[in-house]
């Protein structure tokens, strides 16, 4: 079957810069027997450390791109390089298995892998709260729960199919309580450094279920040096409410770009509201000059209306996120007080469409003068 016909394969959800993908040449058939030299999906399960009997699927594009999504950690992405470069910050114990039990209070950093994404929600994002009388731990619980698998599909240049498929189920809730599906699909190509996403809630309930969701997607070093400059054209910048955040976002110039590491710095964190196109397409992103490297994130304004930067230039955990957001990280109540609460209701679906894609070479001057 080929790409066309494949139900599976969606086209890309947006454009890149220019409308530009970096393609492979056509691989000679005649040069390779098993279609894994040129790249695709590995799995496995992590048999050592705290990690121990956490599933893995390893992706290789083939043009430089390779990531690790863990399947029991609600199919988010820890390990993230692009060639010799990794792109992403890890926390000391890294990869972790799902518990329950971190679900409250600020627990939920005791498991927090740090990686390329991690999700949070999807009834609830920001600091532990109580809300309509539900006590609410940091984030949420998507990425303390496993995934079903739906199905891993390889690329197969045989069969004239460049993509290759994850698909998983996964569902929070409990019986007389919110009851919430995610289907999420990721999709990269063969020879094109991108990763494609759809995420499809449901609400499975016979109630309406509060919904919050925020791709929390962090950068490391190398990526993340001092001088990194983080891009955007924002039409409003909102920096959050401490003398930290205000002080750090006060300077536009400044804040745009990465700090050498330091101790006692605290960490600054604003929302940023980029300039759209008329269909409500966005992009925001990170540049490594010295590395001649970036990272752009392509996203809808109309499915998630605010952007959080969040710089933390701590010696050793040193990271900063660009977090594409439907709601704020002030706290659910907070958000229902000032109508920014999302809703879905019983049989409703919402879906959010994103990519993140490395760019190289001249492609990188076109994201510096968004």
């Amino acid at each position: 079957m080929s790409e066309a016909n494949d139900p599976t394969v969606r086209s890309p959800p947006h454009h890149s810069l220019n409308g530009y993908y970096p393609t492979m040449a056509t691989p000679d058939p005649n040069k390779y027997l098993n279609p894994s030299q040129l790249g695709g999906i590995e799995s496995y399960v992590i048999d050592d450390g705290d990690g121990r009997g956490v599933r893995a699927l390893c992706v290789n594009t083939g043009a430089g791109l390779r990531y690790r999504v863990l399947v029991d950690r609600g199919l988010d992405i820890d390990h993230a390089f692009f060639n010799q470069h990794s792109l992403t910050f890890l926390t000391h114990k890294g990869a972790t298995p799902p518990n329950r039990a971190l679900d409250n209070g600020i627990d939920w950093l005791k498991n927090f892998p740090g990686g390329l994404l991690t999700s949070c929600g999807p009834t609830h994002i920001g600091p532990p709260v109580t809300d309509a009388g539900e006590a609410l731990g940091l984030h949420g619980p998507h990425s303390n729960t496993p995934a079903a698998l739906e199905q891993v599909l390889q690329a197969d240049l045989r069969r004239n199919r460049t993509a290759m498929t994850i698909t998983g189920i996964v569902r929070y809730g409990r019986l007389f309580g919110h009851n919430l599906e995610l289907r999420r699909t990721i999709v990269s190509r063969l020879g094109q450094n991108s990763i494609e996403f759809t995420d499809q809630f449901y609400n499975a309930g016979n109630a309406p279920a509060p919904h919050a969701w925020l791709l929390h997607i962090n950068f490391g070093y190398p990526l993340l040096d001092e001088g990194a400059e983080f891009c955007y054209a924002a039409e409003k910048i909102e920096p959050r409410n401490d003398p930290a955040s205000i002080a750090g976002f006060a300077d536009s110039v400044r804040s745009k770009k990465m700090q050498p590491p330091a101790d006692n710095v605290p960490e600054i964190v604003a929302y940023l509201y980029p300039r759209a196109d008329d269909d409500g397409q966005a992009t925001v992103g990170i540049v490594n000059h010295k590395l001649n490297l970036a990272l752009a994130i392509r996203y809808n304004t109309k499915e998630f209306p605010r952007c959080g930067n969040w710089q933390n230039p701590a010696r050793h955990e040193y990271v900063a996120a660009l977090e594409p957001m439907n709601g704020t990280v002030d706290g659910r109540d907070k958000d229902r007080a000032r109508a920014l609460m999302d809703t879905l209701a019983p049989g409703e679906s919402k879906t959010y469409r994103y990519a993140i894609e490395i760019l190289t070479g001249d492609l990188i001057t076109e994201l510096t003068t968004l």
